[in-house]
Formats: C-alpha cells, sequence, structure tokens
C-alpha cells in the first residue's frame, strides 16, 4: 500500500531501546535508505502533550481506560499528521513503540480487554500494521536494574515487577502469534552481540 516501509521497535523497560535504535539509523544512514525516527506516545505536538500527560507521576488518578484512550489519541494523530505522510512519500518510518504497547502495557500490565483494544486498533488504524516489529527482550529484573541506575523513573516506570513481568509475557505472546512480523533480539549479552543480531534483521529487511 505504501512505498516506505514502518518498522516498530518494542520491548520493556531497560531492554536498551535507544542504544538500538541509534544503531538501526547508523545502519539505514550507511544505506542511503530515507527514513523518519519517531516514537509512541508522541511524535507530533498534540502527541506529545498527551505523553507529558501519561507520563506525569502526578497523575495517579488516572484510571486504566483513560490510559489506554490516550494512547490511541495520540496515535490517531501521529499516523495522520506524521506516519502515512512519511510512508505516502517512500520513507521508512522507525517507531520507538507503537500499538503492540498498548496490547503489552494496557492489555498485559493492566489487564484490560485484548478485544477492547482490538477494537480501537481497527478504528484507529484501520488495514495498516507495521512491516516488521522488532522486540528487543531482556528478563524483567534485568531490564528494571538498568532502569534504576538511569535514575529518575516515570509514571510506568514505578509499577511493581509484577506489572512489567505480565507485560513481557504479552509481548512474548505477540511475537509467539505474529512470527512473519516480529524480530526477537536478546538484549541480554554484551552490545556487539546485540548489534549483530540487529544487523541480520536489517539486512533481511532491506534485502
Amino acid at each position: 500500500m505504501f512505498k516506505g516501509k514502518f518498522i516498530t521497535i518494542e520491548g520493556s523497560e531497560g531492554a536498551g531501546k535507544s542504544t538500538n535504535i541509534g544503531f538501526i539509523q547508523d545502519y539505514l544512514n550507511q544505506k542511503n535508505i530515507p527514513f523518519i525516527l519517531t516514537r509512541e506516545p508522541g511524535g507530533t505536538p498534540v502527541a506529545e502533550k498527551i505523553r507529558d500527560l501519561l507520563l506525569d507521576k502526578a497523575n495517579t488518578s488516572l484510571c486504566d481506560d483513560a490510559e489506554l484512550l490516550l494512547m490511541f489519541a495520540a496515535r490517531s494523530q501521529h499516523l495522520n499528521e506524521l506516519i502515512i505522510p512519511a510512508l505516502e512519500a517512500g520513507k521508512w518510518v522507525i517507531s520507538d513503540r507503537f500499538t503492540d504497547a498498548s496490547y503489552a502495557y494496557q492489555g498485559g500490565g493492566r489487564g484490560l480487554s485484548w478485544q477492547k483494544i482490538a477494537q480501537l486498533e481497527q478504528w484507529v488504524q484501520g488495514n495498516l500494521r507495521p512491516d516488521a516489529t522488532i522486540l528487543l527482550d531482556i528478563p524483567v529484573d534485568k531490564g528494571m536494574e538498568r532502569v534504576r541506575e538511569r535514575g529518575e523513573t516515570d509514571r510506568f516506570e514505578q509499577e511493581q515487577l509484577s506489572f512489567f513481568n505480565r507485560i513481557r509475557e504479552a509481548y512474548l505472546k505477540l511475537a509467539e502469534e505474529n512470527p512473519e512480523r516480529f524480530h526477537i533480539v536478546d538484549t541480554l549479552p554484551a552490545i556487539e552481540k546485540v548489534h549483530k543480531q540487529l544487523e541480520r534483521v536489517m539486512d533481511h529487511l532491506s534485502s
């Protein structure tokens, strides 16, 4: 449907998204593939304001349904203002998280109905789905160690370990159900080994 490719990067807290997205950027630049890098929630001025609401630790009263709806409100703006125009222009779109994160965080973590999420997905996206999803996977205890080492935490990062275990389980379930789209990268080893895995994935996607 589009000239460009839509690649999403998923993973729970501490999975190394920032470092590995930097590697993907360098790869695409070396291959002279035009791309934009964006993130969810966020990516546009309106969606970034919604992101601030979602991550603000002061918003402890935000209910789970409101959280989910805000995610999809930001996503709708993101798609229409940034992602779809870029794909139509022939650019690759690399997004730090997308709808799989809603299944993992609001579905797995919060325990909301996956059917409810699927209805919002269809409403907001129609038939648009990522061409590929790279799941950066790490055991929860190791990932949260990295988060603590970073210092300041947001509203999500302050949750209990059980919340993040449910998120990881949801991500792995999504990968199992969508093997043609998901590429799992183990981010526990040394960074050089992680980048070797990523390079193989990117070689496959760009061939």
